[in-house]
């Protein structure tokens, strides 16, 4: 899983309190870990530095930590609680999350001062149920304190299941894999804010004017044009030509006959064609043609 947003903004917050020096890096030795950081918080002190968070972490999944702590980019520190696996043992529950730490190795003394202040124990996180979880690449370097057996045992005759108030873990990736989907996280994000700032300069289709033509509303409808006296010059439709009687309409055209039209092939082609044309409308007129 990703670290989101309010979890980087909280982590800056975070580191931002520190009041870091530039270019602070947090390497601890084993010893340093268990005599400066371990033995303070048991023992309700504060440690040299609020560096490391705390955290109930076998509730969780390993790769949802990171975003938890407070420092760190590819290893993380936690205090966290642990509990016994049955109420009147000492065998820790391993159970987290989705799947379950596993022990692999043997235990490693962490010495201070010539003497054995703490227990490391390394682990691998398999995801699913035992015995047949998944391997992971998820490594945690746990540590406890060496003399905390007396308090243990304190505890088990109450009946409760608390096996350590506080141990100290390391976690990290082997492969460094939270990293790297880390930063492709970062990439797509990135290409996301930019896909969607190009997308926003695009007019809504809801401001879209679906009249290309908006000056052709001014215009009346046809249906409000019937009716209406023509404007002047006009041309007006064949059937409402007036009917110009002074020159006898179209009647003086009726008694041509159609040889009358015929073309001649001698040489008064005219002469022969027009002599009868215009006597006949001569008398139809009432006036000379010629």
């Amino acid at each position: 899983m990703v670290m989101t947003t309010a979890a980087q903004q909280q982590r800056r917050d975070a580191e931002a309190e520190l009041n870091l020096p530039p270019g602070f890096r947090f390497h601890p030795t084993d010893e340093e870990l268990v005599a400066h950081y371990l033995c303070a918080r048991a023992a309700g002190r504060r440690p040299p530095v609020s560096i490391i968070a705390e955290v109930d972490l076998y509730r969780f999944d390993p790769w949802d930590l990171p975003e938890r702590a407070l420092f760190g980019r590819r290893e993380w520190y936690f205090f966290t609680p642990r509990d016994r696996k049955y109420p009147n043992g000492s065998r820790p529950n391993r159970a987290a999350g989705s799947g379950y730490w596993k022990a692999t190795g043997a235990d490693k003394p962490v010495e201070h001062r010539g003497r054995t202040v703490g227990i490391k124990k390394a682990l691998v996180f398999y995801h699913g149920k035992p015995p047949r979880g998944v391997k992971t690449e998820w490594i945690m370097h746990e540590y406890r304190l060496a003399d905390a057996g007396g308090a243990r045992a304190k505890k088990s005759g109450n009946g409760t299941l608390r096996l350590d108030d506080w141990v100290l873990c390391r976690l990290y990736n082997k492969k460094n894999e939270w990293e790297k989907m880390q930063q492709q996280k970062e990439k797509k994000e990135m290409e996301s804010e930019a896909s969607l700032s190009h997308s926003d300069t695009r007019t809504p289709e809801s401001e879209i004017d679906d009249d290309p033509f908006p000056e052709l509303a001014s215009l009346p409808a046809l249906d409000d044009m019937v009716g209406l006296a023509p404007a002047a010059g006009a041309i007006l439709p064949k059937e409402e030509v007036e009917d110009f009687g002074d020159l006898g309409g179209d009647d003086w055209l009726a008694g041509i006959n159609l040889d009358d039209l015929q073309m001649p092939g001698d040489a008064d082609f005219f002469g022969n064609m027009l002599s009868p044309m215009a006597a006949k409308m001569e008398q139809d007129a009432g006036f000379p043609f010629f």
